[in-house]
């Protein structure tokens, strides 16, 4: 494979992830990662590949279209994957107009972009729209998200990616723009920035600070290990059908209550400490407005059709990504001081 690939929000959580497998595994492609930096956005995800003659990091930001112009016109690209997105329940509460922003406006820039220079008929050119579970809104005890599954939104994060996957889909509809979207349940894994659940959890576990247990911690979520998800995204980016969605879920059901239950018990185990050391760190808090009951991923499609499985149990993953934490309490620290932004600021002039 032999193509010009942009990859947005490439210095974040899942974007890291993907950028690394496509470096490392397609040395004849040119992969330009296109990242503004935010709070989650970190180059020191990449530090192992940075040196690679096939990469290039751009600092920009999508809802910038003069610069996704420009970029276009330099690199020619044939290939977008399409991560960029403001992507924390909680913030989009708090600041909705940023979400609007970078995942609605965003996308629609590089819609654009792509309508603009790629020409009919399209051979290779791929536009790949990573999305969330969350579209569709929250599930009973039973059931599962299918592809067919309605829109159901309920917050201003989900709603944000809902408008974002509609455009995607109108694009391809009206002007018949090559596109390929897909939508994942809850990532976990190395690299994630601790203002969600897992890392947040293991950084306090360390510092014995309290663990803040939305309601009851009765939510359930499907997780799903970061580095399968690229590997699916790779798949689908390769074998998907134009115009076609695929859910990707880990088949991971937990309550939140006994994730955290089964983390505060590994964590015990390697850092020496006496069995229930951590699970007394769990506090109950007010529950988050508007906050989903269920999400569980239906993903036979993309398993029928593309023949893709998780790779990872949770058992085994939630260790990897505890290790990976403890192994690199330097990553930690920097990231929660803010030390790691000031340098990139400095590096890129921002």
């Amino acid at each position: 494979m032999s193509k010009k690939i942009l990859i947005t929000g490439g210095a974040g959580f899942i974007g890291s992830h993907v950028v690394r497998l496509f470096v490392n595994k397609y040395p004849d492609s040119t992969i330009v990662n296109l990242d503004a930096l935010t709070y989650a956005g970190n180059l020191l995800n990449l530090k192992d590949i940075e040196n690679k003659p096939n990469y290039r990091f751009v600092k920009g930001d999508i809802v910038n279209a003069d610069q996704i112009f420009s970029l276009f016109e330099e690199y020619q690209f044939d290939t977008v994957i399409h991560l960029a997105a403001e992507s924390h329940v909680d913030r989009s509460i708090a600041n909705p107009m940023e979400f609007v922003n970078t995942n609605v406006l965003g996308t629609v820039n590089l819609l654009n972009a792509a309508r603009h220079f790629w020409e009919k008929p399209y051979q290779k050119e791929r536009f790949y729209h990573i999305s969330t579970d969350e579209v569709y809104g929250s599930l009973g005890d039973e059931g599962l998200f299918t592809e067919e599954t309605s829109y159901d939104p309920r917050s201003p994060y989900s709603a944000s990616k809902a408008s974002s996957d509609h455009f995607v889909r109108a694009w391809h509809h009206t002007y018949g723009l090559p596109v390929i979207l897909s939508n994942c349940s809850n990532n976990y894994g190395s690299h994630q920035f601790p203002e969600k659940l897992i890392p947040l959890f293991i950084n306090n576990i360390i510092h014995k600070k309290p663990l803040p247990v939305y309601g009851k911690g009765e939510n359930v979520r499907d997780w799903l290990y970061v580095e399968d998800h690229a590997a699916a995204i790779d798949l689908i980016l390769k074998e998907g059908k134009l115009g076609e969605t695929y859910n990707i879920g880990g088949h991971n059901e937990w309550k939140n209550i006994d994730l955290i239950r089964l983390l505060c018990g590994i964590m015990d185990k390697k850092l020496g400490r006496d069995p229930g050391t951590s699970e007394a760190l769990i506090t109950f808090v007010k529950d988050r407005a508007g906050h989903d009951l269920r999400y569980a991923i239906d993903a036979g499609k993309l398993q029928r059709e593309l023949g893709w499985t998780p790779s990872v149990t949770f058992e085994e993953g939630l260790e990897k990504t505890v290790d990976w934490y403890l192994t690199n309490e330097e990553w930690l620290r920097q990231v929660t001081s803010g030390a790691y932004q000031e340098y990139y600021r400095k590096q890129y002039n921002s």
